[in-house]
């Protein structure tokens, strides 16, 4: 009875979680149908321990489920990776050729001169799917080891490079 409810929170709140996320992202439709599974579960699993609360090992198991839930939940996202991210380098040095070689590789990078405290820099903004967040961080690191990066998630996307070249099919391919 314990491993089952264990097994029970640990689906239950992985589904709350993830439908959490896909509704703050704007996927509601998913968001809702991964909603009716979740309360399904929730329902059994929370019978099962109301059925049994004399024995403490199943609000314990409950407990225990619950958070380890959170933790596969936010895993399960991670690996779905949802959306997209914005990434602002700014280099230590100015160099043309680095928003070049990016662009290569096929991302929309969009940069400027700036001044930073010990003088010249380049800024650059570049937008990439999340799937590709990882990959970009590595390719930057190579091309200037002490780029300082910033990322956030955009809201909306609209217009530029990057959009004309997910309708045509023809990012990172």
């Amino acid at each position: 009875m314990v491993l089952i409810i264990f097994t029970i929170n640990i689906v239950y709140v992985s589904f709350l979680t993830i439908r959490m996320i896909m509704t703050l992202k704007g996927y509601r439709y998913m968001a809702a149908i991964i909603s009716m599974i979740e309360t399904v579960i929730y329902i059994v699993g929370l019978g099962l321990v109301l059925d049994n609360l004399d024995q403490i090992q199943n609000l314990i198991a409950y407990a225990i489920g619950f958070g380890s839930g959170v933790i596969v939940g936010s895993k399960i996202e991670e690996k779905m990776a949802l959306g997209y991210i914005t990434v602002n380098v700014i280099t230590s040095d100015e160099d043309p050729t680095l928003p070049k070689k990016l662009r290569e590789k096929g991302y929309g990078v969009t940069d400027w001169i700036a001044n930073g405290m010990e003088g010249g820099r380049q800024s650059m903004q570049i937008l990439t799917p999340r799937k590709m967040e990882l990959q970009l961080y590595t390719t930057i690191k190579e091309l200037d080891p002490k780029a300082f990066i910033i990322a956030y998630e955009p809201k909306t996307i609209h217009g530029g490079f990057w959009v004309k070249q997910v309708r045509k099919g023809k990012l990172f391919k």
